[in-house]
Parts: C-alpha cells; structure tokens; sequence
C-alpha cells in the first residue's frame, strides 16, 4: 500500500485535476451529442470514473480514506445504473428495434 501512496504522490495534483477534467469532459460531450442509449449510458460511466479518479487522488492526497470511501459507494451506485439501464435499453430494443433515443418519442400516449 506504501508503493501506491508513494506514487499517486509523486504525480501533482494539478496533473489529476486535468486528466479528470478531460475525462469528465469527453463525457459530458457523449451524453449531449450522441444518440445512441448505449453510448450515453457509457459517457456517464466515463463521468463517474472521472470523479472516482479524483476522489482517490484527493484522498490520497490528504491523508483521509474518506474519500476513498465514498468511491466505493459510486462503484456500487454505477454497478446499479449499469444493471437497470442495460435492463431499459433491452426492453426499448425489443419494443422499437433501435437503440436511438429519438424514437423514444413513439412510446409517449
């Protein structure tokens, strides 16, 4: 565990805080453009990752598990979206025979 402190140490925050941000978003800009349910549903998985990432660095960073922590609660919250989004796309698949999520317009009353 002392080889890990000592290496997220070793890099500056300031490199974290920029990759998150690229990650982030490259995320954001996934959900916006695309339409594809899939690919939406993966951007927020790369938002969630970022934020996991900082987290991390910043508990690290800090001396506090905290945050640490608290990543742990995300991945259990991202696993739940994953097993109930990927439940909804199936069962938008079989009703429209397309992931996009304009067609959903079809659904409404």
């Amino acid at each position: 565990m002392e080889n890990v402190t000592q290496a997220i140490q070793g890099v500056p925050l300031n490199h974290y805080i920029l990759l998150c941000t690229i990650i982030f978003s490259i995320g954001v800009i996934g959900v916006l453009i695309r339409r594809n349910a899939i690919v939406i549903f993966m951007s927020i998985e790369l938002m969630l990752n970022a934020v996991n990432l900082l987290l991390t660095a910043f508990s690290v960073q800090h001396n506090d598990p905290s945050g640490q922590v608290f990543v742990f609660f995300i991945m259990a919250l991202a696993a739940a979206e994953v097993a109930v989004g990927l439940a909804i796309i199936v069962m938008i698949f079989r009703n429209t025979n397309s992931t996009d999520v304009n067609i959903l317009n079809k659904l409404k009353w």
